[in-house]
């Protein structure tokens, strides 16, 4: 028997790419433009190269208490991992154990399959309706548990309070997971809502709205059963799973709100007349809510578009499914780098005489 007989054999999520060219426009991966706080860049200048030679703190109390404490929460409700995949990673694991098939949008992030194959996990995805929005009433069936973006990725469209509540209503015996990587670019948490739900964990990430990627900052919040359940798992495979850095400067992160609500006003606003501008060029987009837009043109080939800005060094996101293939996800970036974007785009559709 070839040892190949027992490897597990999964098809892994791709990322976007991230490409290295000189002068290039970056509108790929929903990373923030504008750089961390100043309380971020000053604690850089002051990490001391000795601190590296301990372990970190494998319960990363700094980070969960000043989570907890800019949330309104106590420590027990807050989890933290090296990004929300990290986090989302191990809620699967710790939550999705059922013989039941567990739900998400067919049009989502989609890592979640991805996962659920990893972990052997049976799953389901649902179809969205014409518009993308979510209908509740296809979750409202027996099931292993629940997860959604919110706004959804990479529609950008989000769902109100209203339907979030009525999925957890339908379905109390498991676990209902709200992905708000976005949500702080237009939308509500669903985090008012933990209280009332004990089946409910809202999980967000300092990747994008506070311009921390490269430090791969997620975390979870919930009921503290929920939070003991998540850090069971942890603790049952790496203890210490936050770097020193990556603690230190996300406290400082999130010290600074003044900067992290001006920095996210300014991708909204650009956002906005970015959308308004995609319109009167023609393009057909769901209203986003997020940090990117989800465009396609009805009289020009996505595909085509996407490589012909890739050769003006300007990279935005095409996914192959065949669902939404005629579509290209924008990231919003510096008002500099969408107008060049823009004139680009012009100009494609002036050689296509459109």
């Amino acid at each position: 028997m070839s040892w190949e007989s027992n490897v597990r054999r999964v098809v892994p999520y791709v990322p976007g790419e991230q490409p290295n060219v000189e002068n290039m426009i970056k509108l790929n991966t929903n990373e923030n433009p504008y750089p961390p706080s100043k309380g971020v860049q000053e604690a850089m200048k002051n990490l001391q190269l000795s601190d590296f030679k301990l372990y970190p703190d494998s319960e990363a109390g700094s980070l969960v208490h000043t989570l907890a404490q800019y949330y309104g929460l106590k420590d027990e409700q807050v989890f933290v991992g090296v990004g929300s995949d990290d986090v989302l990673a191990i809620a699967f694991q710790t939550f999705f154990n059922s013989d039941k098939p567990i739900f998400f949008p067919q049009i989502t992030y989609s890592f979640y399959d991805v996962w659920a194959d990893l972990y052997k996990i049976p799953y389901e995805a649902i179809p969205l309706k014409a518009d993308f929005h979510i209908d509740p009433e296809d979750y409202k069936r027996e099931n292993g548990g629940i997860i959604f973006p919110n706004p959804n990725a990479p529609t950008g469209l989000l769902e109100s309070l209203d339907m979030v509540e009525k999925v957890l209503r339908a379905n109390p015996d498991v676990v209902v997971i709200v992905d708000e990587a976005y949500i702080d670019f237009g939308g509500k948490s669903a985090l008012a809502l933990i209280d009332t739900y004990e089946n409910l964990l809202v999980v967000q990430t300092f990747s994008k709205s506070r311009s921390m990627a490269g430090m791969r900052i997620g975390y979870a919040m919930g009921n503290p059963k929920l939070i003991k359940y998540l850090n069971d798992v942890k603790f049952s495979t790496n203890s210490y799973t936050m770097n020193y850095p990556s603690l230190l400067l996300g406290v400082e992160a999130v010290k600074d709100d003044a900067y992290f609500k001006e920095t996210t006003a300014k991708i909204i606003a650009t956002r906005e007349r970015v959308k308004s501008e995609l319109a009167e060029l023609g393009f057909e987009f769901p209203d986003s809510m997020s940090n990117f837009v989800f465009a396609r043109h009805p009289k020009v080939s996505g595909t085509e578009l996407y490589e012909a800005l890739r050769k003006k060094n300007i990279f935005v996101r095409h996914f192959n499914n065949p669902l939404i293939t005629e579509y290209n996800r924008i990231t919003i970036g510096t008002d500099d780098e969408m107008d060049a974007l823009l004139a680009c785009v012009k100009e494609y559709l002036e050689e296509k005489g459109v």
